[in-house]
């Protein structure tokens, strides 16, 4: 047996019994689908790029054919993806009314495709686009062929560099997005935290709301994280092994 599984048990009854739980989810949950992260040692983006210099809005205005240089593997990565069993356990936990939200750091769409139905989406996500002169909002159905070509997408209306309504380095949360995590946060008495380093603000206090909030926290993550110190259960192991078993204990399969 894995010397996790007897945790699971645990956890299963604590997701069994919750009467709000919701998931933060990090790059992590999506790296099993081919995604990578951005600050595992020795596979992160932030390892071999300078965020500021390509992922920030100064880099896209100052650059935009660096900016576009810079994320077109990453564009083609995630149309390709498909959700993994991480994603597909969270999905079925939701419609058996086991948990209520998740709120992720991501902008892949996995979850949604997975099945989730109610999901935050801290740091935006690449079904929109904005541009950068006349701010019209258009769908970004095409970009990523645009984007795979090497050349720039440019908006339909005025001819400008367009933007994919992620959030980069150097922009503020969506404020309806992050209030309503926020509130799911403080309702929680339980959080799962799948696949985070809980190193990125404001994201990473989440976690320590709803711990505030006298919740409990569920770690599931290959790294240490700060909320390790309060959390009732960590699994430093593989979350497509862990999530889909937590999800069959707390289902009674």
């Amino acid at each position: 047996m894995k010397e996790w599984e007897a945790k699971l048990e645990q956890a299963a009854a604590l997701l069994r019994n919750a009467r709000h739980a919701v998931v933060l989810t990090g790059a992590g949950i999506s790296t099993p689908s081919g995604i990578p992260d951005f600050r595992s040692p020795g596979s992160g983006l932030w390892e071999k790029d300078d965020p500021m210099e390509v992922a920030s809005i100064q880099a896209l205005r100052r650059n935009p054919q660096r900016f576009y240089q810079w994320v077109r593997p990453l564009v083609a990565l995630m149309r390709h993806a498909q959700p993994n069993p991480a994603h597909i356990a969270l999905a079925r936990l939701e419609a058996a009314g086991r948990i209520q939200a998740v709120i992720t750091q991501n902008i892949d769409g996995l979850h949604q495709r997975a099945g989730s139905r109610v999901v935050l989406e801290l740091h935006g996500h690449l079904r929109t686009a904005t541009c950068l002169n006349c701010f019209q909002k258009s769908s970004t159905e095409g970009l990523s062929e645009t984007v795979e070509r090497g050349e720039i997408p440019r908006c339909p209306h005025c001819g400008g560099v367009v933007k994919p309504d992620v959030i980069l380095f150097g922009e503020q949360l969506p404020m309806d997005v992050f209030v309503a995590a926020m509130e799911h946060a403080r309702q929680a008495d339980l959080m799962l935290v799948v696949g985070s380093s809980l190193m990125v603000m404001p994201a990473a206090k989440l976690p320590a709301v709803t711990h505030a909030s006298g919740g409990a926290l569920l770690i599931f993550n290959q790294q240490s994280t700060y909320a390790d110190a309060f959390a009732a259960a960590i699994f430093h192991a593989d979350v497509v092994e862990t999530l889909p078993r937590l999800a069959e204990k707390c289902l009674g399969e």
